[in-house]
């Protein structure tokens, strides 16, 4: 739990960017807002290709802790530096993590949720 016991939530989710617009509006014409944070791919396939098994464990690594550098990223999620400072360098780009100052590398979540569906094919 962060800053005075408040939990954090980000949703990743797969929509269409009407859909994510859509959400963006209806949160902002609302008094309470979103109730979460929200990062939309337009496809499970982007969804998938982003969030690869190697930088979950990042995420996972980062979720719920204070900024991190990537030597003990590395040590927590039992791979090498490099591999490791390529991945948290690819997830920044993307917008999935920060990178601070000081070079350490922040998400300021402590619960991740994710959402889509698959629907036959028309």
């Amino acid at each position: 739990i962060l800053r005075g016991g408040i939990v954090k939530t980000i949703l990743f989710e797969v929509a269409t960017p009407a859909t994510a617009m859509n959400n963006l509006i209806r949160a902002a014409k609302t008094s309470t807002g979103q109730r979460q944070a929200r990062i939309t791919f337009p496809s499970a396939a982007d969804m998938a290709r982003i969030l690869t098994p190697t930088r979950w464990t990042i995420v996972e690594a980062l979720t719920g802790n204070e900024p991190l550098g990537v030597r003990e990223l590395a040590r927590r999620t039992a791979r090498d530096v490099k591999g490791v400072h390529t991945d948290a360098n690819a997830l920044v780009t993307a917008g999935i993590i920060d990178r601070t100052a000081d070079g350490k590398y922040s998400f300021p979540f402590n619960k991740v949720k994710v959402r889509f569906e698959l629907h036959a094919a028309a």
